[in-house]
């Protein structure tokens, strides 16, 4: 049984197919990278996964069971859950208040809000936010809303983790910091990553396989260094030249 896999997943809209046909699975523990250029529909597929989206074709399968159709809450609460491009807190809620929510409503959700608060606590810890818990979310930079957003995914418990573009926008610095938290969520909670990321230097560092899309198909998947050696993903992705 595979932990996690799309299979022959197609997404219409109209006259424009966003996703054609893309199959790949995600073994339990794996950090799978998911790369194309803008428009590939990377985002699209991670909507179609996590239910914000209806495929027009196509099965999602996560630990054995057909979540096809199923609502985000739902599927949350089997214990898949994703971060979102653009970071969307409740701006006038302090951090605490943030991640808290995600303990109260997500996989196997805590009723008794002080012990949710101290959970969520230890989460803003793990993420080093904990000298912010009390700070209102819009008062944030950048670097610290994407690690809160990080953090109330954390609080649902997740089995699986979507991740899209936490690192987009962050300093050298910022984004290695980020990218010991992504490996240390894997290791120390276990929980399996499924990373949509443009910054090849990331996807090579973090990564134990990368899939490829290019205007809506899967166009080659395999080790970071196999996909850095693609020609094919080479010209369609970087237009012939693919830095690290």
């Amino acid at each position: 049984m595979k932990f996690f896999e799309v299979i022959n997943i197609s997404k219409g809209f109209g006259g424009l197919m966003a996703l054609n046909k893309v199959d790949f699975a995600v073994d339990e523990g794996e950090i799978v990278g998911l790369i194309g250029a803008n428009g590939a529909g990377k985002t699209t597929l991670f909507n179609v996964v996590n239910g914000y989206y209806r495929p027009t074709t196509g099965i999602v399968r996560f630990r054995g069971e057909d979540i096809t159709g199923m609502k985000p809450p739902d599927i949350c609460k089997r214990g898949m859950v994703r971060t979102f491009q653009v970071v969307r807190p409740f701006r006038n809620m302090s951090v605490l208040r943030n991640v808290t929510v995600g303990k109260l409503f997500g996989r196997d959700r805590i009723l008794v809000k002080k012990e949710a608060e101290r959970e969520a606590l230890s989460i803003l810890e793990f993420v080093g936010l904990s000298d912010k818990r009390d700070v209102i979310a819009e008062e944030l930079t950048l670097v610290e809303l994407k690690r809160m957003e990080v953090a109330r995914a954390l609080a649902c418990n997740p089995h699986l983790l979507l991740l899209d573009e936490v690192l987009a926008g962050l300093t050298a610095t910022e984004m290695s910091q980020a990218m010991e938290i992504v490996s240390q969520i894997r290791q120390k909670l276990n929980v399996t990553i499924l990373i949509v990321e443009h910054v090849m230097k990331a996807v090579v560092g973090l990564c134990d396989r990368v899939v490829v899309l290019h205007y809506g198909s899967k166009i080659a998947e395999g080790t970071p260094k196999e996909i850095t050696e693609h020609p094919e993903v080479m010209e369609a992705y970087l237009g012939g030249t693919l830095e690290i």
